[in-house]
């Protein structure tokens, strides 16, 4: 990529001061989740250009990027394998076992469980 395009690429995503909000903010709503709204609102830009520059900057959508987030999280809870699933789902703002484990297995490619297996 030469200088000019990574000028322009660079414009088309969030200020660094507007990246980190976001993702700060993100991730203090992690269990709970937070409206597009109230972050675009906290960069200072409309829900669209937040949203589209947010995608620039990460390559994921708010949405996308908080779920990965829930499942990292539970993949550290899974590893130490204290809690049921349906509280590890809980704890990473999941609204039920059912959801958390279709969303876990959509993106880890294996169950909760299973994953919880290869791990130990």
């Amino acid at each position: 990529m030469s200088h000019a395009d990574l000028a322009r690429h660079v414009r088309r995503g969030l200020a660094s001061w507007q990246l980190e909000r976001a993702l700060a903010l993100l991730l203090e709503h992690l269990d709970a989740g937070i409206e597009v709204t109230a972050l675009a609102r906290a960069c200072a830009l409309s829900r669209s250009d937040f949203t589209r520059k947010f995608k620039v900057s990460i390559g994921a959508t708010p949405q996308a990027w908080l779920r990965r987030q829930r499942v990292e999280k539970a993949k550290r809870l899974l590893a130490e394998a204290r809690l049921p699933l349906a509280e590890i789902g809980l704890e990473c703002g999941f609204c039920d076992q059912a959801h958390f484990c279709r969303i876990f297995t959509r993106l880890e490619g294996v169950t909760p469980l299973g994953w919880q297996r290869l791990a130990g």
